[in-house]
């Protein structure tokens, strides 16, 4: 289970890099063209769009997984007691239902999108599959987040010092 924890997480660390690149890289030629050519990309616009979506939804299982969502801590005094154990079980398990809705609607919205054959505004690029992969993601998350409520952080840092990595 470890290893394919490990091989998912590096799978998406791999695309939000590779994403990451395309994106600077195709904004810096969009600058440039714009700037000192004068012409810019033709629908560099609809591609950042789209690979922004992409970087975002890669990473939100692995923040879920982590536990790393932002948190307010005003309470972790009291919260973080053993015996406040079932709070932060229940609010995991609320977390978990609402990604699972999001995919839910991610998903529906999807279907739509195919039936409608609805695409984006320059490059026609169809908007179903990203749909699909906002879903996925959000699906994933909600899995990430049941179980780390039971159990805690998923870690898979091979440096890892606690006792669960030796």
């Amino acid at each position: 289970m470890r290893y394919i924890a490990i091989q998912l997480r590096r799978g998406f660390e791999t695309l939000i890099a590779v994403v990451l690149f395309s994106m600077v890289a195709l904004t810096f030629a969009d600058v440039i063209g714009r700037r000192i050519i004068g012409r810019p990309i033709y629908g560099a616009h609809d591609i950042t769009e789209h690979l922004m979506a992409l970087v975002v939804f890669a990473g939100l299982p692995l923040v879920t997984a982590a536990c790393l969502h932002l948190t307010v801590d005003l309470f972790d005094r009291y919260l973080m007691t053993p015996w406040m154990r079932w709070w932060r079980v229940l609010t995991g398990l609320l977390v978990a239902a609402i990604f699972a809705l999001m995919a839910w609607l991610f998903f529906r919205q999807g279907m739509t999108a195919g039936q409608i054959s609805e695409v984006s505004q320059a490059l026609r690029i169809p908007r179903g599959p990203i749909y699909f992969y906002m879903s996925a993601s959000c699906g994933l998350s909600a899995l990430a987040a049941a179980l780390t409520a039971f159990t805690g952080p998923m870690t898979t840092d091979h440096h890892d010092t606690s006792e669960e990595a030796t």
